[in-house]
């Protein structure tokens, strides 16, 4: 218990340390006027600290419910059941995409495949020129692949922390360090994908076309994505549309 000062009101300031015997924490004593041997307890009313917004559970909605009801957790689907499935288990007003998500045995692996179909998601391609620059140092990204001939590269080196994290530096393992990026613009446009393990985990998240594209266009995008992978490096993989549930699928 610690030490009060006791203060006399309309007088001189009491220098005289007091103890208090059960004063409870947020109290305090004074010198009740015209009492001065008497000594009041008087509750102090302490401020609530600030409360945070509690997070909300995440509830899901009948559409979503319905369609997860469709899919068994347990079983891992063939390729041509799992693309039947994910289309109707779709719950976008719109013509989502199928997403494949892919667990590697193994990080930091990056690959370029040239898919036989489009996956329906056309891609913004730019050629690395003087107006990049500018852009670049007003922190505008507006693209989704960046082209560079060897001659720009310099130019592009102060950008490295911007453009790196995205993935949008040239380099020549992936095709965007060329020295005719002009010609390759084209191919970059059309079906050219890239797939890159996450930052920190050995996971792929890749789109691999629409809902409303034939099944078989589905499935031929996924194996041509997971044969640019190596089917033993590949631990397990799903499948599933923008707003709908995962699919376990079998690759072999």
């Amino acid at each position: 218990m610690g030490k009060t000062k006791i203060h006399a009101v309309g007088g001189e300031p009491d220098k005289k340390k007091v103890h208090i015997s059960g004063l409870k924490g947020g109290q305090r004593v004074k010198i009740v006027e015209g009492a001065p041997e008497k000594v009041v307890e008087e509750q102090v009313t302490r401020k609530q600290p600030l409360m945070t917004k509690s997070t909300k559970a995440r509830t899901r909605g009948k559409k979503y419910k319905a369609a997860r009801a469709k899919v068994d957790p347990k079983k891992t689907y063939s390729l041509d059941d799992a693309t039947k499935l994910v289309k109707e288990t779709s719950i976008s007003s719109f013509p989502g995409s199928v997403e494949l998500h892919i667990v590697l045995v193994k990080d930091k692996v990056n690959a370029q495949v040239e898919l036989p179909h489009s996956t329906g998601k056309s891609k913004r391609v730019e050629i690395t020129s003087d107006d990049t620059v500018k852009k670049l140092q007003a922190g505008k990204v507006d693209f989704d692949v960046l082209l560079a001939s060897a001659a720009m590269m310099p130019k592009l080196v102060p950008f490295a922390k911007l453009l790196g994290p995205k993935g949008l530096m040239p380099n020549p393992k992936n095709g965007t360090l060329i020295d005719n990026p002009e010609k390759a613009a084209e191919k970059f446009r059309g079906n050219l994908l890239n797939i890159k393990t996450e930052k920190s985990a050995p996971l792929i998240h890749t789109v691999v076309g629409k809902v409303n594209q034939p099944e078989n266009e589905i499935e031929d995008n996924i194996k041509a994505v997971v044969n640019s992978i190596g089917i033993k490096q590949i631990k397990r993989a799903s499948i599933s549309s923008s707003m709908g549930p995962g699919i376990k699928i079998a690759l072999a």
